[in-house]
């Protein structure tokens, strides 16, 4: 594989180069950028060489450090629906080791693991193959582990419902069924030259990172309950804890010192497993620790929702887009969850970056007798998106149009709204960045080269595609746009953050240290990062909607403007200016229009910050972000949800065998709209992994549970790397060229940025694309390619034999 990347760095210089002068003593607007600023450097993550060494802590890893810690372990329901009838664990107790069985009875406070009622922590009915009803805990994994085999259960199995096709026909629906419309989708279909309806059933996804869910708790004298969580979202987790435990948030305090990988899934799912551990502590007196492996990780917890989606379009005789009519139905699992939110987001991106006159989309959940979905990368996005771009890759050979140039006849202009009521401003970019890669990948000669190697290759062929994407930035629900940090400044001019934000990998913690560097006008290693914890910065939104950098980012710059704001009075004083021509840079502090090689015309960070010690002025704030612009009525449907839309384009080419359907992926050229970059190498790794998880999640990645009624109904058959199937290198393109959009800062964002973490992951949809490309080969002009999702080599070789048997071969 190669791997080239290019990432354009524009910003600091030419914004410093037109920015007005703002002075430091109040804060300044949100994405402009000092001169000589840390943020836009290629820096390396924060941990690198702990990562790399194996020197980083995880959760886990700090169990060592829990004198007399018990361990805990599940017992998991063999049925996918039963009563448990009855529950005996004196058994259980005889084994050596074992101190205790926890069990609804034992629960002082609610027992639920969620904030609907619809979650009970320790239940008294299992609602899927591999539900928890008790947990055991023990001197040892191995004492949990044989106590829990020990516990003797009744059941009284149940009716269950497991596919999506299932709960369709049983109209078995649990949630709100969300509604967007705009116009009249009938009279748009009407109007339509060309009508097209199909249907389209997707699969979900594993979130598999690499630290499976892991909690230790445990009680100090006073009766405070510390838990280290790997969570994404302390706050919550602090929420659910106190609550079951019948406590206050002040009662307890979560720490997440950083996450093994998250994507979603540590979102929601983490909150039930740490109050298992607490609740264990708070019995015991003594730490718990709860660590999944990966087979109870897998059958336990939640995935991506799958979806179906059953569609009706219209086009006029240009190809362009007249009305859509659909129902978006996502399998939510045994419980509600996030999967409101979700389908909402779902509905929210159906358009993508297409602009359609008249429309209609209907959403609903289905409740099935599987693991709760959840959170995962994208959170709903990619599968709206991915049934926008599966009816233009079936389309298009059917209206005779070449797929790329459907595409961009329907992209969104300057001016137009979406679905929902939000103006989708700078759409002047989606054409940028399709004309940039198009460019970058060389794409009308490939294209040829493709036509005259498929013409001389009767077994193989080869296709190339190209999709955009447009993802909207923020959380759906208004209130979760806030952040907060607080910054102390140290008298030897060192520098402490503490954010609400989580490191998942992702490399946040590394950006936040480049803004608070920025932000004070010092050198990267002057500040460090302390770990994420309820009782430093409270009441914290999830770190998700790919919002960390943006939320936490401007906290974190508004914490060291307040201590800078301060700082610049008392160097003010020492330089004999007025406190508005202070500046800070690099360490040194200086006043406007002053040559600071001039002796004392510079002053010492440190210096100033003594001085400021010396004449007690604060060295250390809290700072505080929401997002403005933002209004969503989830009942309508309608609003402006989003802050800002990332876009970004791929060109992708493969090649597959016609005897087996098994294919590679030959080379994927990306161009993607981060705004003005405030680490240009943690961007591009993301963008990198998030289309590979994509391209995995599109094409390799197949859940697949036991549906038929024996013994086994409900059981997750891929419960390991050995059945489920994930990208590796080999499935990786063999060339991989990145770049960021350039002159694309964003003024709504810190320092010009835009999110990174999700947009990325849809540019995948080239793979799957350019795969539809290679199959139609192999049949007639005209054929409309049906590729199934996940596109396995075994679904690429039945979508091949449909198109050879519609060319009569």
């Amino acid at each position: 594989m190669v791997a080239a990347r290019s990432a354009a760095a524009p910003a600091a210089s030419a914004l410093a180069a037109t920015a007005p002068v703002v002075a430091p003593s109040v804060a300044s607007a949100l994405a402009e950028r000092p001169e000589h600023p840390v943020v836009g450097r290629a820096v390396s993550h924060e941990s690198a060489e702990l990562h790399v060494t194996g020197a980083a802590l995880y959760t886990d890893d700090l169990l060592p450090r829990m004198r007399g810690a018990l361990h805990a372990w599940p017992l998991q329901s063999p049925h996918a629906h039963a009563r448990v009838t009855a529950l005996r664990t004196r058994a259980a107790l005889a084994v050596p080791g074992v101190v205790r069985v926890l069990t609804a009875a034992d629960v002082p406070g609610v027992n639920d693991a969620g904030v609907r009622q619809d979650e009970p922590l320790l239940p008294a009915e299992a609602m899927f193959h591999g539900h928890a009803v008790c947990w055991v805990l023990g001197e040892s994994l191995d004492a949990a582990r044989l106590g829990a085999e020990a516990v003797e259960v009744d059941y009284e199995p149940l009716p269950s419902v497991l596919t999506l096709g299932e709960a369709i026909a049983a109209e078995q629906f649990q949630g709100a069924q969300p509604i967007v419309t705009r116009g009249d989708a009938e009279a748009g279909l009407a109007r339509a030259a060309h009508r097209f309806s199909g249907e389209f059933e997707f699969g979900g996804q594993e979130h598999f990172y690499l630290e499976t869910h892991a909690a230790i708790a445990q009680v100090d004298e006073a009766g405070q309950v510390f838990v280290h969580s790997s969570t994404q979202h302390p706050s919550e987790t602090q929420e659910i804890v106190a609550h079951v435990l019948g406590l206050r948030s002040h009662d307890v305090t979560v720490q997440c010192l950083r996450m093994g990988g998250g994507f979603g899934g540590k979102e929601w799912q983490p909150h039930g497993l740490a109050a298992v551990a607490a609740l264990g502590a708070v019995l015991t007196g003594r730490p718990v620790r709860l660590r999944l492996n990966r087979t109870q990780d897998i059958t336990m917890t939640g995935k991506r929702h799958p979806f179906h989606a059953s569609w009706e379009v219209g086009f006029d005789d240009d190809g362009r887009l007249q009305g859509l009519r659909a129902t978006l139905t996502s399998d939510g699992g045994w419980c509600l969850d996030l999967s409101e939110p979700v389908l909402q987001r779902a509905l929210c991106h159906v358009d993508n970056a297409y602009f359609i006159p008249d429309v209609e989309l209907r959403g609903r959940i289905a409740r099935t007798n599987k693991t709760s979905q959840t959170a995962f990368r994208g959170f709903g996005g990619p599968q709206g998106m991915l049934v926008m771009e599966d009816i233009l890759g079936r389309c298009a050979p059917l209206l005779g149009i070449d797929p790329t140039e459907l595409r961009r006849r329907n992209l969104y202009a300057p001016g137009q709204r979406t679905p929902y009521g939000q103006e989708v401003r700078h759409a002047e970019r989606l054409p940028a960045v399709i004309d940039e890669v198009a460019a970058r990948a060389d794409l009308d000669a490939r294209r040829a080269d493709v036509a005259g190697f498929n013409a001389t290759h009767p077994h193989r062929k080869r296709g190339i595609a190209l999709t955009p994407v447009k993802f909207g930035i923020s959380f759906n629900h208004t209130a979760f746009n806030q952040a907060g940090a607080l910054v102390h400044v140290y008298k030897d001019g060192s520098v402490l953050i503490n954010h609400g934000g989580t490191e998942m990998g992702q490399g946040l913690h590394t950006k936040m240290r480049q803004v608070a560097a920025t932000a004070l006008g010092v050198p990267l290693g002057l500040v460090r990062l302390a770990p994420t914890r309820t009782d430093k910065v409270p009441n914290t939104s999830a770190t998700a909607a790919s919002t960390g950098a943006d939320l936490n980012g401007g906290a974190v710059k508004d914490a060291c403007e307040q201590i800078r704001a301060r700082l610049a009075v008392v160097a003010a004083e020492r330089l004999g200016v007025g406190s508005d021509a202070v500046r800070f840079a690099g360490g040194s502090v200086t006043s406007v229009g002053v040559d600071a090689e001039v002796a004392g015309a510079a002053l010492d960070w440190r210096e100033v910050v003594q001085r400021a010690y010396l004449q007690r002025i604060q060295l250390s704030a809290a700072g505080f972000y929401r997002t403005e612009g933002l209004h969503w009525d989830p009942v309508r449907m309608h609003g402006d949800p989003f802050k800002y839309f990332a876009y970004g384009a791929a060109v992708s080419e493969v090649e597959v065998d016609g005897f087996t359907g098994a294919y590679a992926f030959l080379r994927t050229d990306i161009v993607h709209d981060v705004g003005d970059s405030l680490s240009p190498l943690v961007d591009i790794g993301q963008i990198e992994g998030g289309f590979v998880q994509g391209a995995g999640w599109l094409t390799l990645e197949d859940l697949r549970w036991d549906t038929s009624d024996g013994e086994g109904r409900g059981r997750l058959l891929t419960q390991a790397a050995s059945t489920y199937k994930l990208p590796s290198f080999s499935e990786m393109p063999r060339e991989l060229h990145v770049h960021l959009l350039e002159r694309a800062a964003e003024e709504g964002a810190v320092y010009g940025s835009k999110a990174v973490g999700e947009p990325p992951l849809m540019l995948a949809f080239s793979i799957r694309e350019a795969l539809r490309q290679a199959v139609s080969a192999f049949g007639p002009a005209g054929h409309a390619v049906e590729l199934a999702s996940p596109a396995t080599p075994e679904a690429v070789f039945w979508a091949i034999e449909a198109a050879r048997r519609a060319s009569g071969s």
